[in-house]
């Protein structure tokens, strides 16, 4: 007969918890069926970013961001406020002459860039070039601009236009640019 003592007792305690710990941290295995019942998978793609694999639009992102790309003097920037991405409505005009341009010509893919001036974070300035660039991406799409020709990129402070270290240069730095594909 076993003597199950004090000391045995938190030998057992442990054995049992450590058990259970080892089958509550198992994968779980979802069947493709039940894949579709809990949403889109996520897959990601290093330095590109994060997309769904149901998601179309954003293979497409994927493919268009591996090319090559240039500024055109048809389309122009768009400039931010300071900490904002919302578009601002002089803004839309410059929207409005880049939509008629890429109506104009819907052969062509373009990558829309997000920058920012040179004070926060890396982390943030990327975060927030991503904002702007995409509110660009988003009212070039409710504008008729297929989702399949466009790409966004963030360049957070990492490539400003003007070098200098008051106000008049961090507005131009930031902005949002869309480039055609070459």
């Amino acid at each position: 007969m076993l003597k199950i003592t004090v000391k045995n007792r938190w030998y057992l305690i442990i054995l049992i918890l450590l058990g259970l710990s080892f089958f509550a941290c198992g994968k779980k295995l979802i069947k493709p069926e039940a894949a579709k019942e809990t949403g889109p998978q996520i897959k990601v793609t290093e330095g590109l970013g994060i997309i769904t694999e149901e998601d179309e639009d954003s293979k497409a992102e994927l493919n268009i961001r591996g090319k090559t790309f240039k500024q055109i003097s048809a389309l122009e920037n768009v400039y931010f406020d300071f900490d904002k991405y919302s578009i601002k409505p002089e803004a839309k005009e410059i929207l409005a002459k880049n939509i008629e341009w890429l109506q104009k010509h819907p052969d062509r893919e373009i990558l829309i860039t997000g920058h920012c001036d040179e004070r926060g974070t890396v982390e943030y300035n990327l975060a927030l070039g991503d904002k702007r660039a995409k509110a660009v991406r988003d009212y070039y799409y409710r504008s008729g601009i297929a989702f399949s020709r466009m790409a966004t990129i963030s360049y957070g402070k990492e490539k400003p236009l003007r070098p200098g270290h008051n106000e008049e240069s961090w507005a131009k730095n930031r902005r949002t640019e869309t480039l055609i594909k070459k």
